[in-house]
C-alpha cells in the first residue's frame, strides 16, 4: 500500500485491475455449473410444457368422423 506522499504508478494500477480480474473471473466459473444446469432445467420445462398444451389443443379439435354404410 502506497504512503499518501508517494504516486500511484502505472504498475500500481495494472495489479490492482488484475487482480479484481481474477477475483471475478474465479466467480464467474464457480457459478458456470448451476447456471448451465438451471438453464437445462427450464429447458426441458418449456419443452414439456409446449408438449401438453399441444396436445391438448390437439384433442379440442379432433373431429370424429362416423362412417355409414
Amino acid at each position: 500500500m502506497p504512503t499518501p506522499d508517494a504516486r500511484i504508478t502505472k504498475e500500481d494500477l495494472e495489479s490492482r485491475f488484475q487482480s479484481l480480474q481474477d477475483d471475478l473471473q474465479g466467480r464467474a466459473s464457480d457459478k458456470k455449473q448451476s447456471i448451465m444446469a438451471a438453464a437445462a432445467l427450464l429447458g426441458g420445462v418449456v419443452v414439456l410444457v409446449a408438449y401438453m398444451l399441444g396436445r391438448r389443443g390437439g384433442r379440442k379439435r379432433r373431429s370424429v368422423v362416423e362412417i355409414r354404410r
